[in-house]
Parts: C-alpha cells; structure tokens; sequence
C-alpha cells in the first residue's frame, strides 16, 4: 500500500509532500477510529520490545529522528504508525523561516534526502501550544523528545541563552532534550562542537535542569563528519556529568556515496545529506562511541533496512531513529524492525 502512496507523493516536490503529509495526518486525526485502526496496522505490543533509559520506558525502541515534525504537530499520529518515541524540532526561541526554497531534495537513485532547511520552525511557544494539544488528543502516552537549537540572527557568543531558552520553556512539555549544535545548514553552528563552548554550553543545561524538581536526560547530537581527534573529545564530554547521553548522527556535508552525476549534485547545491549514503559512516561512528562510553547512545542515520537497524544495535546503539528510511519505506519499516527484534529476543529486555 504505501508504494502506490509513495509514487504519488514522490510527484511532489519534496518540500511540497512533506507538508501534505502533515497536513493529511493532522486532518485524520479528527476521523472517529482513525487513529485505532492505524494503531492496529502499524503497532507492535511486546515486553521485548521495552526498553528503559533515563528513567524513561520506551514501549519499543525505533523513534522518529527530528526534521520531520518540526513544530510537534503530528507527534501523537506517528506514535500510532509504530514508533516508540518521537522527536520534535530542531526548535528555536524564535520562530524563523529557514532557508529560501527550494531546499529539500531527494536522491531517488541512492534513496537519499539533501536539505538545507535552516531550522525553520515556529518557535518554541507555539511549538508547546502544539505540543498541548497533541498530549490532549492522545492521552499523554508518546515519549517525546525536544530537539533544540539557536536562531539564525544569534551570534555563537550568545548561543547559550538560545538554548537555555528552549531548555526552560520545553522542559514541562518533554521527556529528554537534544542539543543540536551539528546541523550543516545554520552558519557557524558546527563551530559550537569545538571542545570549550561545547562543555560551557552542555554544563549550562545541565546546571540549569539540576534545579529542577525532576531533571530530564541533556543529550548531544553530533555530525557524522567528525574525525577520531574530535570524536575522542566528544566522548571526554560525555563520560562527564554534564551529558546523558548521545544522537549519532546528524547530516552529513559528504557526498561520497552517491552515484549519480556531478552535475545533478551541483545543481542541488548545498544541505545535509542523510539515507542510505550515510549507513556505514554512522554505523562505525556509533561502534567507536560505544567502545569508549557506557553511556545510551541513540543511533541515527541511513537506517533503511531491517538489517541495518539490527547493525546499529550490534555497534552498540541503545535506541535507534528513522527519517529518510521512514520516507522511502514507510511504516511498515518500522512494524518489521519492531517484528524482527522480537524474534530475536528470547526474554523481556533483550537486544
């Protein structure tokens, strides 16, 4: 079924199908019995698939990675098309309108997605009234992550009250924090993973959550780009108290992988590219994490097959998240990787 959706929505431009999906999704959502049925077709119930972190029980452990639902609109929706926690954003103080259009693009032949979107996003005030009325519709049962980030107009020197901003603002709304500070597509933010603003920022937030009456898991994100000398950094900041865990990986700046033309490449220009060109590299990012960490590391990046999200656990992935393998194949992704973990496993809590 969801090939001949796709066929359709791939007429679109992506851009153009992203929001039609929203759209759609939202609008079901109102139907009587809409959200059961697709709750039937698409969710796995298991103790197998239970998963704790944080304090936090995943009813399974395949999320839906940030990018998708930006403003927290249809959050509740996917969690009735399998997945076991969903994560909003990248969210900013400010509503902003990102980069100029077009800015998202499909690599049909290398089932890959280049953005360049730019944090857009409606900020972080009415991204929580958004985030009210999804809790209100579904009971409060989705695990919910925030993924922040600083507005395009601030400077890196004030990047910390940015997401100082949305740490506070959020923290009522959300079950863990993500700090984005890896997205190629916002000028100089990469530059905020250098060793001393990234441990200034990171003791920031979790100074400011140590003041709150339950402090909810600070995660980083970080780019797939990294070399050992940074990545050995990184994993010193995470075996410290001021992090909780670790997002591998965002989009990568890398075209190696692609196989069509240069011109084509050209022509799209600019953006991070994510699918199935970027499986291996964050594969062993996460293998040389895991070996360096006993901290939970959600695992992200080119996961479009069963057999590549069960390679993200071997590397030691505690969780795991689709995007651009959520866009080419759809829920039933989801469903089979939820079935497969299953046969798996021969007692509750297993990998």
């Amino acid at each position: 079924m969801y090939s001949a959706i796709r066929s359709a929505l791939f007429k679109l431009s992506a851009e153009n199908a992203h929001h039609f999906t929203l759209n759609a999704l939202s609008s079901i959502a109102n139907i009587p019995g809409v959200n059961a049925l697709m709750e039937r077709m698409f969710t796995i119930k298991s103790k197998k698939l239970h998963r704790t972190f944080w304090g936090i029980q995943f009813p399974n452990p395949i999320g839906l990675a940030a990018g998708l639902d930006k403003n927290g609109e249809v959050f509740p929706e996917m969690g009735n098309l399998g997945f076991g926690f969903v994560e909003i954003g990248t969210v900013t103080p400010k509503g902003q309108d990102g980069n100029p259009s077009p800015r998202l693009f499909r690599v049909v032949e290398d089932e890959a997605i280049i953005n360049r979107m730019g944090f857009n996003n409606i900020g972080v005030e009415e991204v929580i009234r958004n985030i009210k009325k999804g809790r209100k519709r579904h009971g409060g049962n989705v695990i919910l992550g925030g993924n922040i980030g600083k507005n395009k107009i601030t400077p890196n020197e004030d990047a910390n009250q940015d997401y100082l901003t949305c740490l506070e603002a959020l923290y009522p709304y959300v079950d863990y924090f993500v700090v984005n500070v890896s997205s190629p597509n916002t000028p100089n933010l990469r530059a905020l993973q250098d060793k001393e603003p990234l441990a200034e920022l990171l003791q920031l937030l979790k100074s400011s959550m140590s003041n709150k009456p339950r402090p909810k898991p600070i995660l980083l994100k970080i780019a797939p780009d990294l070399n050992n000398e940074q990545l050995d950094d990184i994993i010193e900041i995470l075996n410290s108290p001021v992090i909780d865990g670790i997002v591998a990986t965002n989009t990568t700046i890398s075209r190696e992988g692609l196989s069509v033309n240069e011109d084509t490449i050209n022509q799209i220009g600019a953006g991070g590219l994510s699918g199935k060109p970027l499986t291996k590299r964050s594969t062993e990012i996460v293998k040389y994490i895991a070996k360096n960490t006993h901290k939970p590391i959600i695992a992200v990046g080119g996961i479009m097959t069963v057999e590549d999200a069960i390679e993200k656990f071997k590397a030691g992935a505690s969780l795991v998240q689709l995007y651009s393998g959520f866009i080419y194949k759809g829920p039933n992704l989801v469903k089979e990787i939820n079935q497969a973990l299953i046969n798996k496993c021969s007692a509750p809590n297993c990998k």
